[in-house]
C-alpha cells in the first residue's frame, strides 16, 4: 500500500517551500539562540577543538596541500579541474593537453618552499618543473633536461598524484578495500557509513549496476556486523529518471528497491541510510522513506535513517515528520550538498524564491535550530555531520551528559576535530566513507573540495591565517539577527535578475507536485476559441498601418515603452491560457509551453528599457555656435513573418521590436499557429497597443508574398528557413522603384556539439539529450550533429543510447512527455522519408506511439562530417568522430558548411574553449552546457551566413535595425552672434 504524507506535513513543507528567508529565519533565530553563560561554554570548548584541528592540519601534508593551493587562487581552481578531469581521459595526447593547460600558465613558483611541510614544497617543485616542461613560452636548461623524459614522465607523474588525491578522499576502491582500511588504527574508535560513489543513474543499466553495488556492500558490511559499520544509499543512483514528473513510475520502483535493501540490511544486523538530495525531490523522498519505514515487517528494526540537509527552509517540518512515524529513525544532519546549483536552478526557472538559505550563517542557525530539536524528538537517533568546531561545541552543550547520538564527518576532511572527542569524552563519531573506483571519485571530490574550499566555509576560515579565533568563533545566530535574516545582497530574487532594467519573468515550479498536476490540468482544457480566418485583403491592412505610422511615430517614446511593460504583465496573467494554446495548437511540452510565455514577456520588458536607454535623442559635439542631434525615429510600417516553433515568444519578439521603435506592423503567424498569433495581439490591444498600429494577417504563403512585395512597407523581420528568407531578399530587391529597407532574417542550422575526452560524460549526454530531442527536435538552435572524439566515442554513444530508451514520447499535455509530435503532416512525411533512407546508418531509434505525427528519436551514424550537407528540422541527430589534436580542423570542417548559427563544445581545456571561441563561424556557442534555451538579454541569439543576418534578437543592437536615424545640425548664431560664447567668463583670471 502506498504511504501518505500527512497533509498538514504537506501543507507545512509547501508553505515553507519558497517563503521569504526573514520570515523562515525569525522562529529558527529565537529557537537556537545561546544563552550567555552557555555561549561562554561552548567558545570555550569549541577554542579547544579549534586547536586540536589546527594540530592535525599542521601533521598531515594533505592538509597543507590544500591549504597552499587553495580554491580561491588560480593554482588551487587548476589543480581542481585537472583532478577533476585527467583519470577519465584515455588517450595520452589530450591527457598531455589537459596538463598543459591547468599547469602551464599559473604561477607555481610563488608557492616554492611557502609551506611547512617537506613533502608539500616536493610537490610544488614537481609542479614547477612540470610547468617548464608544458608551459608556452617556457625555455633555458631546465625544459631541455627535461624533455629527455618527455611529456610521458610528466603524463605519469600526474596521474600518480591523481590517484593519490583520491585515495585520500576514498576509502577504497572496493567494499572490503575500503572496510579494511577502516581497521586501521587511525580509524580506531570510529565507524563508517559507506558510500557506493556515483551521483546519478543516466541509464537503466547505470541504476542496475548501482543497486548490485549496494547489495554487495551491505552484504560486506554485514559479514562484519559487530563493528558497527553502515552503509548509505542514494536515491537517485537507483533510478535514471527520479523527477517529480515521473512520480507514479519511479516512486513505485524505488520504493521496492529500498525495501529490498532495507530487508537485506535488518537480516545483516547493519544501519542503512537514505542520503539526501535535491530539495526538487523532497516529497518524493519522503514517500518513498515513508513507505519503508512503517512497513511492518521493518518496524522493530533500528538500524532505518535518512540524511536532512539544514541548508532548506523546510528541515524543522521534515524532522517534525521523521519523528511521527512512530518508530527508531536515525537522521543525519547535513549542511546541505547542493548549495550552488540549487540557487542557479531557481534564477534560470524564475521562481519565486529560493528553497534554502542564501546566506552560510543562515544555515548555520537553522543547523543548530533543527539540532535541537533532534535532541529532543522522541524517537529519532540524531547523527550531528559537521566539520564546523562551533557547531560541534554547541552540540555537546546542549546535549549534557547525553552521549545517546553521534557526530559524523567526511573521510578525508576534519580530522583532528572528533579525535579527543571519541578517545577521550565517550562521543561517537562515524566516517561518512566513499567507496568506488577513480573514475566515480570525480564529481564526488570536486563536490566536496568546492563545499569546504568556499569562502564561507569553516574548513576555509580556519586555514586563512588573518582570521582571529574571535571571528571564526562569532556566533551565527547573532550575524543573522544584525542583518534581520534578510537574503544575501550578492544573490537577488529571481524576478530581480536583471535589476533595475527590468523584471525577470516568472516561471512555474514543476518539481512541486500540485503546481505541476494544476499546471497539466490548465494546459489541457479545451480551447473554446477558433482559429482566425485568414486574411482577404492584405493590401487593405498595410493601409491601416501605413494610415497610422504618423500618428504612432509621433507617440511619445515612454508610452509606446509602457505598452510593452504592459504586455508582459498580462502575458503573465494569462499564462494557463497561453500555454494551453502553445500545447494543443503547436504541440509544445508543458516545460516548452512555459519557456514560451516567459520568452514572450521577456521579450517586451527588455525591449521596453531597452528603448528608453537606447533610442533619445542624442546631442553630438561639434564648433561653437552650432547644436548637433542624433534622433532615432522608425521607418514606417513593417512586416513580422514568425514560425510556428515559437509561435509567441517570436511572433511578439519581432512584433514589439518593430513597435516600441515607432513603426506600424502588419504581423502575420505561421499558417500552423493562427490562434496564439490572435490571443497574443488580443492581449497588446488590452495593453494600449493602438488597433491599426498593429495588425494581425494569417494565411499562408501567398499572405507572406503579398506582405513583403507590398513598396510600402519598409523593413521585414523574418524568421524561418533560409530558402524563404533568400526569396524575400530577392523580392526587396526586385522593384528598382522601390527603397532599400532592411530584412531581418533569423534562419536555421547544421548545429554541431564538439566533444573531447576530458569532458565528463554523464553531463555530454544529458546535454544531448536536451539539446537535439527536446521540442522534438524542432528549434533553430537543436543540435543536429555530434561530433566525438574516436577515443570516446564508442562508451559515449552506449550512455547516449541508453539515456534514449529513457526518453517518453507521447500527447504534449502530459507532463511525463519528453518529446511531443512534429508541427504537420508535411514534416512528418519529410522527416520520416529521409529517416527511412538512411536506416542503414541507424546506431539506436525509440519506439513511438501508432497515432499521431510522431518521428522516432534517432541516432544515425556518418562516416564524415561532410556527409551532412542540410538541416533536418526534427529529433534526428547525426554523430560522426573526429581524432585527438585535429580541433581546430574540425571547426574548419563545420564552418565549411556555410551555416552559422549555433554550435557546443564540451571540453575541460581550457585553451579548447579559447580556440573554438576564436575560430567558431556561429553566432552562439555553448561550452559545457546545452545548445538550447537562449535567454533574452542574457544570450542574445542569431546567427551569420547562411544561418540570418543579424542582429540578434534579444541583444543590445537588435532595436537599432528597425529605425532611421537623422542628424539635425542648427546653426545657433544665424539669429545675431554667438551668445554663448559672448557671454564666457575669464574662466578664473
Amino acid at each position: 500500500m502506498r504511504y501518505v504524507i500527512p497533509s498538514a506535513t504537506l501543507d507545512t513543507l509547501r508553505k515553507l517551500h519558497r517563503a521569504s528567508e526573514p520570515d523562515v529565519l525569525k522562529p529558527l533565530l529565537d529557537h537556537a539562540w545561546p544563552s550567555p553563560d552557555s555561549r561562554e561554554r561552548i567558545v570555550d570548548t569549541a577554542s579547544g577543538l579549534l586547536a586540536d584541528l589546527r594540530a592535525a592540519q599542521a601533521r598531515g601534508w594533505v592538509n597543507q596541500f590544500l591549504q597552499e593551493y587553495r580554491l580561491n587562487s588560480s593554482e588551487g581552481v587548476a589543480l581542481l579541474s585537472l583532478a577533476e578531469a585527467f583519470l577519465r581521459v584515455p588517450d595520452p595526447e589530450t591527457a598531455d593537453l589537459l596538463i598543459a593547460d591547468k599547469l602551464g600558465d599559473a604561477d607555481w613558483r610563488a608557492h616554492t618552499g611557502q609551506s611547512n611541510s617537506r613533502l608539500v614544497n616536493t610537490a610544488t617543485w614537481g609542479l614547477v618543473m612540470g610547468r617548464a616542461l608544458v608551459g608556452e613560452g617556457e625555455a633555458g636548461p631546465l625544459k631541455r633536461l627535461l624533455s629527455r623524459a618527455g611529456e610521458p614522465f610528466v603524463r605519469q607523474a600526474v596521474g600518480a598524484a591523481m590517484r593519490m588525491m583520491g585515495e585520500i578522499f576514498v576509502m577504497g576502491r572496493t567494499i572490503d578495500e575500503a572496510t579494511k582500511r577502516m581497521a586501521r588504527p587511525e580509524h580506531r574508535g570510529f565507524t563508517a557509513s559507506f558510500d557506493m560513489l556515483g551521483e546519478a543513474a543516466r541509464t537503466t543499466k547505470d541504476a542496475e549496476r548501482y543497486f548490485q553495488a549496494y547489495v554487495d556492500a551491505i552484504d560486506a558490511v554485514g559479514r562484519h556486523a559487530a563493528a558497527g559499520h553502515s552503509v548509505s544509499v542514494k536515491l537517485s543512483a537507483l533510478h535514471p529518471r527520479y523527477e517529480v514528473a515521473r512520480w507514479n513510475e519511479c516512486v513505485p520502483a524505488l520504493t521496492e528497491m529500498l525495501e529490498a535493501l532495507s530487508v537485506q540490511a535488518a537480516r545483516k544486523g547493519i544501519a542503512l541510510t537514505v542520503d539526501a538530495e535535491e530539495s526538487e525531490r523532497l516529497e518524493m523522498s519522503l514517500e518513498i522513506i515513508g513507505a519503508v519505514a512503517t512497513l511492518p515487517a521493518l518496524r522493530d528494526w533500528d538500524g532505518f535513517g535518512m540524511a536532512v540537509q539544514a541548508y532548506g527552509k523546510r528541515a524543522r517540518p521534515v524532522i517534525a515528520w521523521a519523528d511521527g512515524l512512530n518508530r527508531v529513525m536515525n537522521v543525519r544532519l547535513v549542511k546541505g550538498a547542493y548549495w550552488d546549483s540549487e540557487i542557479k536552478r531557481t534564477q534560470v526557472e524564475g521562481l519565486g524564491d529560493y528553497p534554502l538559505f542564501t546566506r552560510k550563517a543562515a544555515t548555520d542557525v537553522s543547523y543548530l535550530a533543527v539540532s535541537k530539536d533532534m535532541l529532543a524528538a522522541k524517537n529519532i537517533r540524531p547523527a550531528f555531520a559537521s566539520h564546523n568546531a562551533l557547531t560541534v561545541a554547541t552540540i555537546v552543550e546542549w546535549a549534557g551528559n547525553s552521549r545517546d547520538f553521534e557526530f559524523q564527518r567526511l573521510h578525508g576532511m576534519g580530522d583532528g576535530l572528533y579525535e579527543r572527542l571519541v578517545r577521550e569524552n565517550g562521543y561517537h563519531c562515524r566516517i561518512y566513507a566513499p567507496v568506488g573506483g577513480h573514475r566515480d571519485l570525480l564529481a564526488y571530490l570536486v563536490r566536496r573540495l568546492l563545499e569546504n574550499g568556499a569562502n564561507s566555509s569553516f574548513v576555509h576560515q580556519l586555514a586563512d591565517e588573518r582570521l582571529s579565533e574571535e571571528e571564526i568563533l562569532a556566533d551565527p545566530v547573532a550575524k543573522i539577527a544584525a542583518v534581520g535574516g534578510t537574503r544575501h545582497p550578492s544573490i537577488p530574487l529571481p524576478v530581480e535578475l536583471f535589476a533595475p532594467q527590468r523584471a525577470n519573468s516568472m516561471g512555474i515550479d514543476l518539481a512541486d507536485p500540485a503546481i505541476l498536476s494544476a499546471t497539466a490540468t490548465a494546459v489541457n482544457r479545451p480551447l473554446t476559441a477558433a482559429a482566425p480566418a485568414p486574411v482577404g485583403d492584405v493590401a487593405a491592412a498595410i493601409g491601416r498601418a501605413h494610415a497610422f505610422f504618423p500618428t504612432w511615430q509621433a507617440t511619445p517614446l515612454d508610452t509606446r515603452a509602457a505598452c510593452l511593460d504592459r504586455l508582459a504583465d498580462l502575458l503573465e496573467r494569462d499564462r494557463d491560457h497561453l500555454m494551453a494554446i502553445c500545447v494543443q495548437e503547436a504541440f509544445k511540452t508543458i516545460p516548452d509551453a512555459i519557456g514560451e510565455v516567459r520568452e514572450a514577456a521577456d521579450f517586451c520588458r527588455y525591449y521596453a528599457a531597452e528603448a528608453r536607454a537606447r533610442l533619445r535623442p542624442v546631442e553630438l559635439p561639434g564648433p561653437t555656435g552650432e547644436r548637433n542631434t542624433l534622433h532615432i525615429d522608425g521607418r514606417g510600417v513593417w512586416a513580422t513573418i514568425a514560425p510556428w516553433n515559437f509561435p509567441l515568444a517570436i511572433f511578439l519578439g519581432q512584433t514589439v521590436a518593430a513597435l516600441v521603435t515607432g513603426n506600424t506592423v502588419v504581423a502575420k503567424p505561421a499558417p500552423q499557429t493562427p490562434r496564439i498569433a490572435a490571443a497574443a495581439v488580443a492581449l497588446a490591444y488590452e495593453a494600449g497597443v493602438p488597433r491599426d498600429a498593429l495588425v494581425l494577417v494569417p494565411g499562408g504563403p501567398e499572405v507572406g508574398a503579398a506582405l513583403t512585395g507590398d513598396a510600402r512597407v519598409q523593413g521585414v523581420a523574418f524568421t524561418g528557413s533560409t530558402a524563404t528568407a533568400k526569396r524575400i531578399a530577392r523580392t526587396l530587391l526586385e522593384d528598382e522603384a522601390r527603397p532599400i529597407v532592411p530584412l531581418i532574417a533569423e534562419t536555421g542550422g547544421i548545429n554541431a556539439m564538439i566533444v573531447d575526452s576530458t569532458a565528463l560524460p554523464e553531463q555530454v549526454v544529458a546535454d544531448v539529450v536536451t539539446s537535439a530531442y527536446r521540442s522534438a527536435g524542432q528549434r533553430c538552435s537543436a543540435l543536429r550533429l555530434l561530433l566525438v572524439q574516436e577515443d570516446i566515442a564508442d562508451s559515449l554513444i552506449e550512455m547516449l543510447a541508453g539515456a534514449m530508451d529513457l526518453l517518453t514520447i507521447g500527447a504534449p499535455g502530459d507532463p511525463t512527455t519528453d518529446v511531443g509530435p512534429v508541427i504537420d503532416r508535411a514534416a512528418y512525411d519529410k522527416l520520416m522519408a529521409y529517416r527511412e533512407e538512411v536506416r542503414p546508418r541507424w546506431i539506436k531509434t525509440v519506439p513511438v506511439p501508432a497515432e499521431g505525427l510522431f518521428v522516432p528519436p534517432t541516432l544515425i551514424r556518418l562516416n564524415a562530417i561532410e556527409a551532412l550537407d542540410r538541416e533536418w528540422f526534427g529529433p534526428l541527430l547525426h554523430v560522426a568522430t573526429w581524432r585527438a589534436g585535429e580541433l581546430e580542423k574540425t571547426i574548419a570542417r563545420v564552418n565549411a558548411k556555410g551555416y552559422g548559427l549555433t554550435m557546443g563544445l564540451h571540453s575541460r581545456i581550457a585553451r579548447a574553449a579559447e580556440v573554438t571561441e576564436a575560430a567558431a563561424a556561429v553566432g552562439n556557442l555553448y561550452i559545457n552546457r546545452s545548445m538550447i534555451g537562449a535567454v533574452v538579454g542574457s544570450q542574445p541569439f542569431g546567427g551569420e551566413g547562411l544561418s540570418g543576418t543579424g542582429p540578434k534578437a534579444g541583444g543590445p543592437h537588435y532595436l537599432y535595425r528597425f529605425c532611421a536615424e537623422r542628424a539635425v545640425s542648427v546653426d545657433t548664431t544665424s539669429a545675431g552672434g554667438n551668445a554663448t560664447l559672448l557671454s564666457l567668463d575669464e574662466g578664473g583670471i
